[in-house]
């Protein structure tokens, strides 16, 4: 992996969904760029994360634990850091809920999506707004399926959908506050929830899973599949100096699975 040097010192960095994944991989990047970091994670498993984090890159590192559908919880958790510099909206749900599946079980998974990647991304953007000063950066984690659709994934497509719009409107909204509004749409990176999804397309589709994984890779111009730590310096990017003239863009991280 190509190394990016960025320096945050000073900054206050706020990532939702830090405990794995992803948001794990931009957490290590802000830890290691000197960013005065707070990591948000639903369960226990953030404050392993926050002593990893402290052991591998060293600098301030500060858990929440923090249901983000949790409206009072998110006011409480928001509310115990005083500035935030860059808000890392990427804390999500991703499972399949098939329409014609049985049952009230798909509808609870397609509710908890939605109340996780849409309402509680609202949340915490709306608590986080009145501490964030001019020059702030908001980025939201999309997807690529919040540009196209894949059958089967109907809350998940469409709350990245929706996060997109979200961004857009913010973008706006926040322009003459001086806050840029971006959001990353990463295509296929090697996360617990992405191979669980994988695993699932292959039952449905009757494929094996290794197969399937080939056909998914052979479709994007770069081959390979990337991980979570590839993820990092575009978030970064977004953060920064360098990118102060970009806001309300989706910026695809999918080794070329999706153009236009």
């Amino acid at each position: 992996m190509t190394q990016i040097t960025f320096d945050f010192s000073g900054k206050t960095v706020l990532v939702t969904g830090a405990s794995r994944g992803i948001g794990l991989g931009v957490a290590r990047g802000f830890a290691r760029a000197g960013a005065d970091l707070h990591i948000v994670g639903a369960g226990e498993g953030v404050f392993e994360t926050e002593q990893m984090l402290q052991a591998q890159a060293g600098g301030q590192v500060t858990a929440h634990r923090c249901d983000i559908t949790d409206r009072q919880g998110v006011r409480d958790m928001v509310g115990a850091i005083p500035r935030i510099d860059v808000l890392v909206n990427n804390a999500g749900f991703e499972q399949p809920t098939p329409m014609l599946e049985a049952g009230e079980e798909v509808e609870e998974r397609f509710r908890r999506i939605i109340d996780t990647n849409v309402m509680g991304t609202y949340f915490v953007t709306r608590e986080a707004l009145p501490r964030m000063p001019a020059g702030a950066r908001i980025i939201i984690t999309s997807s690529i399926w919040g540009q196209t659709a894949v059958a089967g994934f109907s809350a998940y497509c469409a709350s990245k959908h929706a996060n997109i719009g979200f961004m857009r409107s913010l973008a706006q909204e926040l322009g003459p506050r001086g806050i840029n509004v971006n959001a990353v749409c990463p295509g296929w990176v090697k996360t617990d929830a992405a191979m669980h999804s994988l695993r699932r397309m292959s039952q449905e589709r009757g494929v094996d899973e290794a197969r399937l994984l080939d056909e998914i890779l052979e479709g994007q111009a770069l081959g390979g599949l990337m991980e979570p730590d590839d993820m990092a310096s575009t978030y970064l990017f977004l953060a920064s100096d360098g990118a102060a003239n970009i806001t309300g863009q989706t910026l695809n991280v999918d080794r070329g699975e999706v153009m236009g």
